[in-house]
């Protein structure tokens, strides 16, 4: 079995494949200074094995690396990664 995390920009998401078939991803738009991720997905036959959160630690890792730009939580499923990452709270959008 091959896994593969990829950043698809021209798609505005971060993917999960494996053996090449998509399995979960994270949607994402960019807002000024802020990527908003507002969507996550998992092939139904997949949930439950903790695909979508290493997608959405794949692209929180991307985004620290390669960007100057906040992250804004708008998808329930990011929003408690975050909460049970805390750690990871620097890359979070500043509240007005």
């Amino acid at each position: 079995m091959t896994t593969d995390l990829v950043h698809e920009p021209d798609a505005s998401r971060y993917a999960l494949y494996i053996d090449g078939e998509l399995a979960a991803l994270a949607d994402y738009v960019v807002r000024g200074d802020t990527i908003s991720f507002n969507h996550t997905f998992t092939q139904p036959s997949r949930r439950g094995q903790g695909l979508a959160g290493r997608v959405v630690a794949f692209a929180m890792d991307d985004v620290e690396a390669t960007s100057t730009r906040a992250v804004s939580p708008d998808c329930w499923y990011v929003g408690n990664w975050f909460a049970k990452h805390p750690d990871r709270a620097g890359l979070l959008r500043v509240r007005a």
